[in-house]
């Protein structure tokens, strides 16, 4: 399998952005160009790139990716080029878009990022996409889905690993009692999964394997 490397030496930003402006130019788009800058570039020298362009051509080079690339080589091209903050944005937008109750590309945003990752792909979503995420999701979401997720991203979650036993010994009992119960989106279990922090939630499943004997993932299947 090829591997992407970054030469230890790199041309200049503003040389990177005139081979890349070169590549746009004529009938066709030299996506070899492309791939030969972009691809051997790390994060901060794409995204010092992507400033020069602007300043020296008055264009967000993304937008000039995006009228010049179709197809999954656009995507692809696209997702490289984004900071972290913006990839999640732009798959977040894009799952969005498919209308399906159930996408697990923003459960995995949600769940997988810390706050301070959350927080920074919301704006780059608001900055993108001139509305917030939350307001996205809550419209192309529904039922127990819904009442899930808006939570899951709308909140700041401690991202420490203090946790407090006794209050996990509390909610243990209180995601067995409406388990038990089959009843997932009660408010208060939905509470428990998208405002705790991790460790805490952790905590909390770990006693609640402890108490009662099995985990929650094999209660739940």
């Amino acid at each position: 399998m090829a591997t992407l490397k970054v030469p230890t030496q790199t041309p200049s930003a503003a040389e990177d952005a005139e081979q890349l402006h070169k590549a746009f130019q004529g009938w066709g788009t030299n996506e070899a160009l492309i791939i030969s800058v972009l691809a051997h570039r790390n994060a901060a020298q794409r995204k010092l790139i992507r400033e020069i362009y602007n300043e020296t051509y008055g264009e967000d080079l993304l937008k000039a990716l995006d009228k010049e690339l179709s197809s999954d080589f656009e995507r692809s091209v696209l997702l490289w080029t984004l900071t972290p903050a913006e990839r999640d944005a732009y798959l977040a937008n894009e799952a969005t878009k498919r209308f399906t109750l159930s996408n697990w590309v923003l459960m995995e945003i949600a769940c997988t990022r810390s706050s301070r990752d959350l927080f920074a792909a919301k704006q780059a979503y608001h900055a993108r996409y001139k509305k917030s995420l939350e307001e996205d999701v809550a419209y192309h979401t529904s039922g127990d889905f819904r009442k899930l997720l808006v939570p899951l991203v709308s909140t700041f979650r401690y991202d420490g690993g203090d946790v407090n036993m006794m209050l996990a010994r509390t909610e243990a009992k209180i995601l067995r009692d409406k388990i038990s119960d089959k009843d997932y989106a009660h408010e208060e279990l939905i509470r428990i999964l998208t405002t705790r922090s991790k460790a805490q939630i952790n905590a909390t499943l770990n006693h609640y394997n402890d108490t009662f004997g099995n985990a929650i993932n094999k209660v739940l299947t």
